[in-house]
């Protein structure tokens, strides 16, 4: 089988406290581990997005705008859906799996974590990693989720979702 998540390939979480978000991946896990066998992978994601900057806004307002919360996470690859974005970010040697079993080390990686992806966003690159999933994309993950079979339409500017389960 071909392996296509691949470190800095930009996912969105489908389960959990974080379904909806986008995340990078930082490392994979193949063959599982002892604590869990299965494929896994750990993630970095963007648990609060920045705001809108507009032309207007003071440096102060731009800065607070521009701020982002991330989140650290070892996720199954079942809940994943991959991208075709890749993010240039290199978190492999702040994020690593044994950050997640103490709290000091968590919240030095989380914060280098949101120093390094607030300095990506400042780039003005990857655009779409940093903004929010529209509503359908949302609605899409959800239902994605929920059920066996998803057909989209798109009639006259307006999606109509029809469920068979």
């Amino acid at each position: 089988m071909v392996k296509f998540l691949k470190t800095n390939k930009a996912v969105i979480v489908l389960q959990g406290r974080y379904a909806g978000k986008k995340a990078v991946i930082v490392r994979t896990f193949d063959e599982g581990t002892r604590e869990r066998p299965y494929g896994h992978c750990l993630v970095a994601g963007i648990k609060k997005y920045p705001s809108k900057v507009i032309k207007k806004d003071s440096a102060k307002k731009t800065a607070k705008k521009s701020r982002v919360k991330a989140f650290i996470k070892l996720v199954n690859y079942q809940h994943l859906m991959p991208t075709r974005y890749t993010l240039d970010v290199d978190l492999k040697d702040a994020v690593t799996p044994d950050v997640l079993h103490a709290k000091d080390k968590k919240v030095t990686a989380l914060k280098e974590t949101k120093k390094r992806l607030e300095d990506r966003f400042k780039t003005g690159k990857n655009r779409w990693f940093f903004t929010k999933l529209r509503f359908w994309a949302k609605l899409y993950v959800f239902v994605f989720n929920r059920f066996h079979w998803i057909s989209l339409y798109r009639f006259n500017y307006c999606f109509i979702m029809l469920f068979w389960v």
